[in-house]
């Protein structure tokens, strides 16, 4: 638009005579000349023709009563807060300058008024002070009316403006608007008598526009790390799709179970930022008219989140396609309750298994859950240790207070630092407003659960053993402590000895830390609970994706208790869950495996303690076990290593120990086998009977 060019927004106050006059001829209904206005002036002017404002106009409308006008205050408080500093500042700057600053509403209500005294005093006489519309529709052409009614900044200088009683003045204004979506929430404006007139006061109408418009984009940041605070802690541990919804009701984080849960009932909606949902807009976002709720949300799902009294988003809980009682419905197919999931599977109801060392370790856990001494969770990733903490929580004195949990690896020290201790507002830039409680803090009463703490920084060690030690914490920035009592569960997959001997972790804190710990085995060390964990995963997606319940065929079953599981019960799931979605029938089979799970060899590769279970001694299901391998993969050693999950090198000690090491030597003839040319004329070994 022309208007965006400096030369139609600045004013020139040498042309006052010739606007004069061609103000004169326009009401008498004569077009000015071509040049006589600049093209924002001939618009503004045209439109308050149109809607027939008095060119005689003295002054604006008589301000609002004051209730009325702190209800507008109260209404537009964040604007006004966002403003505070740069009207107290103008009052300074402008002192002796005989010009006002001010702040308005999206409509043009003047909110707030400072400057200088003698400029004051004048604008009293023309309402330009706070509770008087300053409206384009109202008041005619002004600074405060065109910017808002063009979006743009604007200077009008005393014969531009359309009213008689205000062309004395010289006003420079632009909008102000909201830093997320653009939206226009008011104007500052720069007013004087014509005396006054400065290209410059543009400048610094557009210049402190920009200082309240990166306050209130501060002021949002603090409101969405109280609000992402707030719902973070329940979605740790929440069961259902769970959605936090910011003050327009855009959605702003949700976690990995709401997709899933908003397609198990059908419901359309974008996840990515991209569509409110308008019955969620609070406060100065609320619309005039109250909307109508999509048909799909059911106000029990709604959890407001305040803040001092303040709703500053929401909580919008999407409960998974399961039911209670004796029966539930899937896919139009009556299941059992015996097949359902249960509703909250955290905890020790998470874990899956009857293996003698899961067992000991469940055990042990219940055992360790009564007490309030810290309990060390040792194990590799993915074995379930945040189950166990869970369960750990739930089976103590303080199982319905606080359970908080936080990852101590990826984070920078600082940013480790504000979430265990949190900071009083001011601490370091960026500080939220009115501080923040740590994590420490927050499980005040309940449990902590530190996972990967051998990946504290060694600085912040000491600092979190005084907590140990003293039961009491300081937030970043304070000198008075807070006292604090939590039980701590703390995880980690590393040898904390081995980092202590390193010099990366504290001998004090480990001792602390320590005092009971259990040992949490992997998935490859208790193969006999890949099945129950299988049936339990298709039970669980069945519920979850709202379909009929699939099986899985005893070759799959084979080859998951074949495979070695590095990332233990998590990898399980993960496999599961793909192979669950990828099948197309109602069985599981083995073109749906994934290809870093290998097929058994057709000879025999079986587990290996139920072998030795059948012939009594371990070492002889070991033999018979490496010789069926053997002849499976017809003497090729790297394949029967690979087959075997060993070391070449542990392979080769075993063929000695078991007098196999002939075939190591390349010896052609043995008391335990033979090379022999087989019909296709190729070598292969044939085996003696080794039990003879």
């Amino acid at each position: 638009m022309i208007a965006n060019e400096p030369s139609q927004r600045l004013s020139n106050p040498q042309n006052n005579g010739k606007i004069m006059a061609a103000w004169e001829g326009f009401l008498s209904g004569n077009a000015p000349q071509s040049n006589a206005l600049r093209c924002l002036i001939d618009d503004s002017w045209r439109r308050c023709l149109e809607v027939q404002v008095d060119p005689a106009r003295h002054q604006a409308l008589a301000p609002v009563n004051a209730d009325i006008l702190s209800s507008l205050q109260y209404q537009h408080r964040e604007l006004l807060t966002a403003g505070k500093q740069v009207m107290a500042m103008a009052k300074d700057l402008l002192a002796e300058t005989e010009t006002i600053m001010i702040l308005t509403d999206p409509n043009g209500m003047i909110l707030g008024v400072e400057g200088d005294r003698r400029a004051l005093a004048a604008a009293e006489n023309i309402h330009l002070i706070a509770g008087s519309s300053w409206n384009e529709l109202i008041c005619g052409t002004n600074a405060i009316g065109t910017a808002l009614s063009i979006g743009q900044a604007v200077q009008i200088h005393a014969a531009e403006h359309f009213c008689a009683g205000i062309k004395q003045w010289t006003c420079s204004a632009t909008v102000i608007r909201d830093p997320y979506d653009g939206k226009i929430l008011g104007a500052v404006d720069v007013s004087g008598l014509g005396k006054t007139f400065s290209p410059h006061s543009l400048a610094l109408a557009v210049t402190t526009a920009g200082r309240i418009e990166s306050q209130l984009a501060k002021l949002e940041m603090d409101f969405r790390y109280q609000l992402l605070e707030r719902g973070m802690a329940k979605m740790s541990s929440a069961t259902d799709g769970l959605i936090i919804c910011d003050r327009r009701g855009y959605p702003i984080k949700a976690n990995e179970r709401a997709a899933t849960a908003l397609l198990a009932r059908g419901i359309d909606f974008d996840l990515k930022n991209t569509i409110p949902i308008p019955t969620l807009s609070v406060g100065t976002f609320a619309p005039l008219k109250f909307p109508e709720a999509p048909d799909w949300l059911c106000e029990d799902w709604l959890e407001a989140v305040l803040d001092g009294g303040e709703r500053i988003g929401t909580l919008l809980t999407i409960p998974g396609p399961r039911q209670t009682g004796v029966s539930f419905h899937i896919a139009k197919k009556n299941v059992h309750a015996s097949t359902a999931v249960a509703t909250d599977m955290r905890g020790f109801a998470g874990i899956v298994g009857a293996s003698e060392t899961l067992a000991k370790a469940v055990q042990k856990a219940k055992l360790l859950g009564k007490t309030h001494v810290p309990v060390l969770l040792l194990g590799e990733t993915g074995v379930g240790k945040e189950n166990f903490a869970q369960g750990i929580h739930r089976s103590g004195p303080a199982g319905e207070r606080p359970f908080v949990a936080l990852n101590c690896g990826g984070l920078s020290k600082d940013l480790l630092a504000s979430e265990l201790f949190g900071h009083c507002e001011g601490a370091f830039t960026g500080s939220r407003r009115g501080g923040m409680v740590g994590k420490i803090e927050a499980a005040n009463g309940g449990t902590l659960f530190l996972d990967e703490i051998g990946e504290m920084p060694l600085e912040l060690q000491p600092h979190f053993l005084r907590v140990l030690e003293e039961g009491e914490i300081y937030r970043i920035g304070e000198t008075v402590p807070r006292k604090i009592c939590f039980k701590l569960v703390a995880a980690t997959n590393r040898d904390l000895r081995q980092e202590v001997a390193d010099g990366r972790f504290r001998m004090d804190l480990f001792y602390r830390v320590s005092v009971t710990s259990i040992r949490i085995p992997p998935l490859r060390d208790r193969r006999e609970d890949i099945r129950p964990l299988v049936e339990y995963f298709l039970r669980k997606f069945a519920e979850q994706y709202g379909v009929e319940q699939k099986q899985v065929k005893p070759e799959v079953v084979a080859a998951l208790e074949n495979h070695d599981w590095p990332g233990n019960v998590r990898e399980l799931r993960n496999v599961v869950e793909s192979m669950f979605l990828m099948a197309s029938g109602q069985s599981l089979g083995l073109d749906e495996l994934p290809p870093e799970i290998e097929l058994p060899q057709t000879s025999g590769c079986i587990n290996l303690k139920a072998r030795a279970s059948a012939m009594g001694k371990l070492e002889d299901a070991e033999l018979e076990f490496i010789r069926e391998t053997l002849e499976a993969d017809r003497g090729n050693l790297t394949l029967v290593a690979k087959h075997l999950g060993i070391a070449k090198s542990t392979l080769y000690a075993k063929l000695k120990k078991y007098g196999l090491d002939h075939l190591v030597s390349g010896c052609r003839d043995s008391n335990h086998g033979k090379f022999v040319v087989n019909r296709d004329g190729r070598e292969e070994l044939e085996f003696l009977d080794m039990r003879k």
